[in-house]
């Protein structure tokens, strides 16, 4: 059966500035964020992972629960756009238009009389009804689907190159629309999952649009967590072996793989990010925020991160031992601890074993199924606790 239908701006709406992808508590009094941001040679070198409690005016530290979500978070998310992913389209002038037949789907954006279309491919489980919804993993790049529908839940897949190439030539859907502005690849990525989330919305009744993960690996993986911080209505971000300007720390670059770190992959990759990202390189001690800061900005919703204990190119022992538990610490402190888990597996890079790895997590959080995995467990490595001498101090309220 062939069916069309239109959506106009369901759900979620990304704005500049970015704290509007997050809801402000209106009895919450939030201190200033600087206006314009700091240049990069403005903040101080901090060798540590910075404070996440602390906000970009480098003087004032979050109190409460209520104030780190209608506040900091918020802070988080715009900042994070400014000196890293770029300014994420305002989803409110889009129009998105999809198509289903059988297990294709066709999505059209129109934007500021602009089109961009690409497809994606729909993997429903057995048993996949209007009645019975399942949940839905998001993915490009290829994964094994088979545990995943196996296990009740729905894959759908689109083709990264068709939504943004990449390199610099600025080809793809995304760059149909938003050509000549300064925005990463990663967060085109990252808009393509939100839009395939809303043609799902419009066309697949089967699928459960409140039980979404996104995943990718490596460059994919970055676009994943992107896709994760951009949108609320994502509820698991699974980014796998992401590195750098993924999970992967700016600083302790050094600990395994290939020293993969800001200067590098801003010089073998720089359309993955903004270019105010680039007046880092040589100086990034100075970034306001690293690894760990992204991924506390999800709580309260789930993340699972995938590493290969042998893998040649991307920091796994720097994610595991000194982002991973940062984050938890903010995770703890929100009371939401169980919805981070770090998954270290053997092997090396992107291997297909990591879908299978992060699994028991994911069945948890999309369907309630409990695992008695540890995945706090760092093993074979253990926490670099001097990495974020700011946990023995972590807010009181």
């Amino acid at each position: 059966m062939l069916r069309t239908l239109l959506l106009l701006g369901i759900g979620f709406a990304a704005v500049k500035p970015a704290a509007n992808l997050y809801r402000r508590a209106s009895n919450v009094t939030c201190p200033s964020t600087p206006s314009p941001f700091p240049a990069a040679s403005s903040f101080p070198e901090i060798p540590t992972l910075p404070d996440p409690f602390t906000y970009l005016d480098g003087k004032t530290r979050v109190q409460s629960e209520a104030e780190w979500y209608a506040c900091r978070q918020p802070e988080i998310v715009n900042f994070l756009q400014y000196y890293q992913y770029g300014y994420y389209p305002d989803h409110s002038a889009e129009t998105v238009m999809a198509t289903r037949t059988s297990n294709s789907l066709t999505v059209s954006v129109t934007a500021n009389g602009k089109t961009g279309i690409f497809t994606a491919t729909i993997s429903l489980p057995a048993g996949a009804s209007i009645a019975s919804p399942v949940p839905v993993i998001i993915e490009t790049g290829g994964i094994d689907n088979s545990p995943y529908l196996n296990n009740g839940i729905a894959v759908v897949g689109f083709d990264y190159n068709s939504i943004a190439s990449d390199s610099n030539s600025k080809t793809g859907a995304f760059w149909s629309l938003y050509n000549g502005r300064d925005i990463g690849t990663l967060t085109a990525w990252a808009w393509a999952y939100h839009r395939t989330l809303d043609a799902l919305n419009i066309t697949v009744p089967e699928i459960d649009p409140t039980r979404v993960g996104v995943t990718g690996c490596s460059r994919l993986g970055k676009g994943a967590l992107a896709a994760g911080l951009l949108d609320t209505r994502i509820t698991l971000t699974m980014p796998m072996s992401s590195g750098v300007q993924g999970l992967g720390p700016y600083r302790y670059y050094t600990l395994s793989g290939q020293g993969e770190n800001l200067e590098n992959s801003k010089a073998g990759a720089p359309w993955w990010s903004d270019d105010e990202l680039g007046t880092f390189v040589n100086q990034s001690t100075r970034l306001p925020y690293d690894a760990h800061t992204i991924a506390a900005a999800l709580a309260p919703r789930a993340l699972i991160i995938d590493q290969g204990v042998s893998d040649p190119y991307t920091n796994s022992k720097g994610t595991a031992t000194v982002i991973f538990p940062a984050a938890k610490i903010v995770y703890d402190w929100l009371g939401v601890g169980s919805k981070i888990g770090m998954a270290i597996r053997t092997g090396g890079h992107c291997d297909l074993s990591g879908y299978t790895n992060v699994l028991p997590f994911v069945l948890e959080t999309l369907k309630g199924t409990p695992t008695t995995r540890n995945y706090s467990d760092l093993s074979p490595w253990t926490a670099m606790t001097e990495a974020y001498p700011w946990a023995s101090a972590v807010p009181s309220g």
